[in-house]
Protein backbone atom coordinates (compact mmCIF):
# COMPACT_ATOMS: atom_id res chain seq x y z
CA UNK A 1 0.00 0.00 0.00
CA UNK A 2 2.32 2.38 -1.09
CA UNK A 3 -0.10 5.00 -1.06
CA UNK A 4 -1.52 4.75 2.12
CA UNK A 5 -1.29 7.19 4.28
CA UNK A 6 -1.40 5.37 7.80
CA UNK A 7 1.29 3.27 8.50
CA UNK A 8 2.76 0.32 10.94
CA UNK A 9 6.14 -0.13 11.62
CA UNK A 10 7.06 -3.18 13.95
CA UNK A 11 10.72 -2.70 15.25
CA UNK A 12 12.60 -6.19 15.60
CA UNK A 13 9.18 -8.47 16.06
CA UNK A 14 9.75 -11.35 17.63
CA UNK A 15 6.33 -13.52 17.90
CA UNK A 16 5.08 -14.35 14.63
CA UNK A 17 1.04 -14.30 15.66
CA UNK A 18 1.36 -11.10 16.38
CA UNK A 19 2.91 -9.97 13.78
CA UNK A 20 0.00 -11.96 11.81
CA UNK A 21 -2.71 -10.41 13.88
CA UNK A 22 -1.27 -6.61 12.96
CA UNK A 23 -1.11 -7.92 9.42
CA UNK A 24 -4.62 -8.36 9.30
CA UNK A 25 -5.41 -5.08 11.20
CA UNK A 26 -3.57 -3.11 8.95
CA UNK A 27 -5.52 -4.91 6.11
CA UNK A 28 -9.08 -3.85 7.64
CA UNK A 29 -7.83 -0.33 8.45
CA UNK A 30 -6.16 0.24 5.13
CA UNK A 31 -2.90 0.67 6.76
CA UNK A 32 0.23 0.03 4.97
CA UNK A 33 2.24 -2.53 7.20
CA UNK A 34 6.60 -2.15 7.39
CA UNK A 35 8.99 -4.81 9.07
CA UNK A 36 12.01 -3.83 10.42
CA UNK A 37 14.89 -6.15 10.40
CA UNK A 38 16.08 -8.29 12.57
CA UNK A 39 12.53 -10.18 12.45
CA UNK A 40 12.65 -12.92 14.91
CA UNK A 41 10.96 -15.91 12.72
CA UNK A 42 10.41 -16.56 8.95
CA UNK A 43 7.69 -14.84 7.42
CA UNK A 44 6.78 -17.65 5.75
CA UNK A 45 6.31 -19.66 9.01
CA UNK A 46 2.66 -21.04 9.47
CA UNK A 47 1.80 -18.98 12.44
CA UNK A 48 2.31 -15.44 10.60
CA UNK A 49 0.04 -17.27 7.81
CA UNK A 50 -2.10 -18.61 10.59
CA UNK A 51 -2.37 -15.77 12.31
CA UNK A 52 -3.00 -13.33 9.23
CA UNK A 53 -5.61 -15.88 7.71
CA UNK A 54 -5.59 -15.89 3.80
CA UNK A 55 -4.94 -12.25 4.10
CA UNK A 56 -1.84 -12.49 4.57
CA UNK A 57 -0.86 -12.40 1.19
CA UNK A 58 -3.14 -9.47 0.39
CA UNK A 59 -1.00 -7.43 3.78
CA UNK A 60 2.38 -7.79 1.91
CA UNK A 61 4.64 -6.03 4.18
CA UNK A 62 7.88 -4.27 3.36
CA UNK A 63 10.78 -5.30 4.84
CA UNK A 64 13.62 -3.37 5.84
CA UNK A 65 16.57 -4.25 6.80
CA UNK A 66 17.30 -2.06 9.28
CA UNK A 67 16.40 1.06 11.27
CA UNK A 68 18.59 3.63 9.40
CA UNK A 69 17.27 2.12 5.65
CA UNK A 70 13.45 2.67 6.81
CA UNK A 71 14.41 6.44 8.59
CA UNK A 72 15.63 7.13 4.90
CA UNK A 73 12.48 6.76 3.67
CA UNK A 74 10.31 7.45 6.66
CA UNK A 75 10.11 11.00 5.96
CA UNK A 76 7.86 10.50 2.75
CA UNK A 77 5.71 7.92 4.38
CA UNK A 78 4.42 10.57 7.41
CA UNK A 79 4.98 11.85 10.88
CA UNK A 80 6.42 9.13 13.11
CA UNK A 81 5.08 8.29 16.36
CA UNK A 82 6.70 5.72 18.63
CA UNK A 83 4.49 4.24 20.97
CA UNK A 84 6.36 3.48 24.25
CA UNK A 85 5.68 3.70 28.02
CA UNK A 86 8.29 6.30 28.06
CA UNK A 87 5.85 8.81 26.28
CA UNK A 88 4.89 12.58 27.97
CA UNK A 89 1.72 12.01 25.81
CA UNK A 90 -0.85 10.01 25.84
CA UNK A 91 -2.58 8.63 23.12
CA UNK A 92 -5.22 10.48 23.34
CA UNK A 93 -3.45 13.91 23.48
CA UNK A 94 -2.45 13.57 19.86
CA UNK A 95 -4.20 15.09 16.67
CA UNK A 96 -2.38 12.80 14.22
CA UNK A 97 -1.98 14.40 11.16
CA UNK A 98 -3.29 13.10 7.59
CA UNK A 99 0.20 11.04 7.10
CA UNK A 100 0.74 9.03 9.95
CA UNK A 101 3.07 6.21 10.76
CA UNK A 102 3.17 4.61 13.77
CA UNK A 103 5.83 2.77 15.36
CA UNK A 104 5.98 -0.29 17.58
CA UNK A 105 9.05 -2.10 19.34
CA UNK A 106 9.63 -5.89 19.76
CA UNK A 107 7.39 -7.51 22.00
CA UNK A 108 10.50 -8.52 24.82
CA UNK A 109 12.04 -4.85 25.27
CA UNK A 110 10.10 -2.30 23.49
CA UNK A 111 11.75 0.12 21.30
CA UNK A 112 15.86 0.05 21.45
CA UNK A 113 16.74 2.93 23.60
CA UNK A 114 19.05 4.89 21.22
CA UNK A 115 15.98 5.21 19.03
CA UNK A 116 13.07 6.18 22.53
CA UNK A 117 16.10 8.79 23.10
CA UNK A 118 16.71 9.98 19.67
CA UNK A 119 12.93 10.48 18.89
CA UNK A 120 12.08 11.39 22.51
CA UNK A 121 9.65 13.74 21.40
CA UNK A 122 7.97 11.97 19.15
CA UNK A 123 6.63 8.85 22.15
CA UNK A 124 3.22 8.49 22.64
CA UNK A 125 1.75 6.24 25.48
CA UNK A 126 -1.25 4.49 25.40
CA UNK A 127 -3.03 5.04 28.90
CA UNK A 128 -3.45 1.88 31.23
CA UNK A 129 -5.76 2.76 33.82
CA UNK A 130 -4.93 0.29 36.72
CA UNK A 131 -4.32 -3.19 37.57
CA UNK A 132 -1.11 -3.50 37.55
CA UNK A 133 -0.25 -4.24 33.67
CA UNK A 134 3.28 -3.45 32.52
CA UNK A 135 2.22 -3.08 28.91
CA UNK A 136 -0.76 -4.73 25.97
CA UNK A 137 0.01 -7.25 23.99
CA UNK A 138 2.03 -5.86 20.46
CA UNK A 139 -0.94 -6.45 18.72
CA UNK A 140 -3.55 -5.20 20.53
CA UNK A 141 -1.52 -1.82 21.23
CA UNK A 142 -1.07 -1.44 17.29
CA UNK A 143 -5.14 -1.83 17.07
CA UNK A 144 -5.81 0.62 19.88
CA UNK A 145 -3.51 3.09 18.27
CA UNK A 146 -4.40 2.62 14.28
CA UNK A 147 -8.20 2.61 15.84
CA UNK A 148 -8.01 5.97 17.00
CA UNK A 149 -6.16 7.32 14.30
CA UNK A 150 -9.48 6.39 11.93
CA UNK A 151 -11.89 7.52 15.16
CA UNK A 152 -10.08 11.10 14.24
CA UNK A 153 -10.15 11.28 10.56
CA UNK A 154 -14.05 9.97 11.18
CA UNK A 155 -14.78 12.65 13.70
CA UNK A 156 -12.54 15.08 11.62
CA UNK A 157 -14.59 14.03 8.03
CA UNK A 158 -18.15 14.29 9.67
CA UNK A 159 -17.52 17.41 11.19
CA UNK A 160 -16.52 18.74 7.95
CA UNK A 161 -19.70 17.44 6.44
CA UNK A 162 -22.89 20.56 5.93
CA UNK A 163 -25.77 19.83 7.75
CA UNK A 164 -28.22 17.49 5.94
CA UNK A 165 -31.05 18.07 8.72
CA UNK A 166 -33.43 20.74 7.88
CA UNK A 167 -36.24 22.29 10.19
Amino acid sequence: MEDASLHVVLVHPEIPWNTGNVGRTCLAAGAALHLVRPIGFSLASKEVRRAGLDYWEAVAPTVWQDWPAFATAAPALGELFLFSAEGRRSLWEVAFPPRTVLVFGRESRGLPEELRRRHASSLVRIPIVGGGVRSLNLSTAVAVAVYEVLRQRQSEATALRPNRLTC
